[in-house]
């Protein structure tokens, strides 16, 4: 089986060295796993955010799974690019399999940035009056069910690690889930 590996641990200062140990723990398992990174784009180049998407997608299409890291990015929710992977290759019927490193549902992860009150309604409302979304999952209710859906639910820790962007633990479980899968299945490659 080949998975794509999403993330945004592409963005961390030693993201090479957390693609290798993530194509590590899958190579581990049996299965390839395929990192954005080990794509060759040069990036003073006038079209590398274009060839960084072309290629990534190429990559989405050879495989026949994604793990995704939707651990939050930047605010209280997943990194934008990876749920945009996620939704690919759901639509593509792909086995979809996700991860985060923050067990937090997404209101209590709101709520740690900004104000959340309820509504008379009984809604929730952030500082600007808009509905905070919660139904106790831990992110957008798309991505959760998406997960439901095409592959497993959300894999988290019982607590957040204390370095949620090198604590692996859940990544080897989707991991260990996806070679459970092709084992099953054997028309995965």
């Amino acid at each position: 089986m080949i998975i794509y590996l999403a993330g945004p641990d592409v963005f961390l200062p030693d993201a090479v060295e957390i693609g290798r140990r993530k194509a590590e723990i899958c190579a581990a398992h049996g299965l390839t796993g395929l990192y954005p990174l080990d794509n060759a784009v040069n990036t003073a180049s006038a079209d590398a955010s274009l060839t960084i998407f072309k290629s990534n997608e190429a990559m989405m299409e050879s495989a026949d799974a994604i793990i995704a890291n939707l651990t939050p990015f930047r605010g209280p929710s997943a990194d934008a690019g990876t749920v945009y992977e996620l939704g690919y290759m759901a639509g593509r019927g792909k086995l979809c399999l996700a991860y985060s490193n923050d067990p937090a549902s997404y209101a209590n992860r709101v709520a740690r940035r900004q104000q959340v009150l309820a509504a008379p309604d009984g809604r929730l409302i952030d500082a600007e009056g808009l509905t905070v979304e919660e139904f106790g999952l831990p992110d957008n209710l798309m991505m959760m069910h998406a997960l439901d859906l095409h592959g497993a639910p959300l894999v988290t820790p019982a607590e957040a690690p204390a370095d949620i962007w090198h604590d692996l633990a859940c990544f080897d479980a989707c991991v260990r889930l996806a070679a459970a899968r092709a084992q099953r299945q054997p028309g995965f490659n």
